[in-house]
């Protein structure tokens, strides 16, 4: 392992295992800094014991890449490689199923990496499509994309599936739902994007009929494809063992996955540890309404992609059929079903 590719895994790892995300850039960083060497200084400095003179090396970063550069696996390596592992149960099957994550972030947004990081990631994973799905611009937090920055961004995709093929970047946006139940970018955009992620991420404390009005009517638009992490809450743990950090949005589950089921809007399984979302009771009445299901990740960094696992476990503890995964789907059907919703 090369050092700058043991410093990019130390970055992965941290990632996937949602350490700091500043310890995280410290790492690319360093990363960046070895690139930029001339020729010959990097064995100069490991041979002076003078790494950390560079600026952007500290003392971490440096037994990385005297470690890596000495042929060894890295300490922090390993004991990241154990420590942040994502196992895969009862979920091995669906996993195997799926063919793309439908949920992504990007430096464009409030993402960690590329699209290009981030689909080579997907790539290495066996999916066949990632969607790319920054936010939209009244989410300025997490700088989301205006009309032009989006445009800009379609370009860049162009560009991307030309060196990728046959992989795909399919193109898309989480699009905010506004309070009134409208959709946070403009709607020509709307319907020439692949798939549509529509997500509350603001006034989570709204009445539970407003909440409810806001949330059908959001689905019922043809342009939406997938609800995504329809109760917004935040937790701790897993399984019977979650604390509520941030508590769940209420509304009207059988209305809003009533007009998911007669809109053909998917419900999205957030695959996110702090996330883990719809909770089980919701999911479950979702799956009473024969909706459809995505498995995401939601990630923002190229080890999330890995969350994956999580959602195919809730999915088969759930004995969710794969043909209901819509990321079960090959490409071409997934957007043959994205082009075909119901209008009201």
């Amino acid at each position: 392992m090369e050092p700058i590719e043991a410093l990019e895994r130390v970055a992965y790892l941290q990632d996937r295992g949602l350490l700091p995300s500043q310890k995280t850039a410290a790492f690319l960083k360093a990363a960046e800094v070895l690139r930029d060497l001339p020729p010959g200084e990097l064995n100069q400095r490991l041979a002076d014991r003078t790494l950390t003179d560079l600026p952007g090396i500290g003392k971490s970063t440096a037994e990385v890449i005297t470690q890596a550069a000495s042929g060894e696996v890295p300490t922090r390596i390993a004991i990241l490689e154990e420590r942040t592992q994502i196992p895969l149960g009862a979920g091995a099957d669906i996993r195997a199923a799926i063919k793309g994550d439908l949920h992504s972030h990007s430096t464009w947004s409030d993402g960690g990496a590329s699209i290009s990081a981030m689909a080579r990631t997907a790539m290495d994973l066996g999916h066949e499509y990632l969607v790319v799905t920054d936010h939209s611009p009244r989410l300025t937090i997490a700088h989301g994309l205006n009309r032009e920055r989006l445009l800009g961004q379609l370009e860049e995709i162009a560009v991307l599936n030309e060196q990728l093929a046959p992989f795909r970047i399919l193109t898309g946006i989480e699009v905010d739902i506004l309070v009134d139940g409208a959709l946070d970018q403009d709607s020509d955009l709307l319907e020439r994007l692949d798939v549509v992620v529509a997500s509350v991420h603001s006034k989570l404390k709204m009445e539970t009929r407003e909440m409810t009005e806001r949330m059908v009517l959001a689905v019922a638009s043809p342009q939406v494809d997938i609800l995504g992490h329809c109760t917004g809450r935040k937790v701790k743990g897993f399984g019977v063992d979650l604390t509520e950090v941030r508590p769940q949005a209420t509304f009207d589950a059988e209305l809003v996955f009533a007009a998911c089921a007669r809109f053909d809007t998917a419900v999205e399984i957030n695959c996110r540890p702090e996330r883990q979302d719809p909770p089980a009771e919701l999911l479950d009445l979702a799956l009473d309404w024969d909706c459809k299901i995505s498995i995401d990740t939601d990630a923002h960094a190229p080890g999330h992609l890995e969350f994956q696992n999580f959602g195919c476990d809730k999915a088969a503890a759930h004995g969710i059929d794969p043909a209901q995964i819509i990321n079960t789907w090959p490409a071409e059907e997934l957007l043959a079903w994205t082009r075909s919703h119901p209008t009201a």
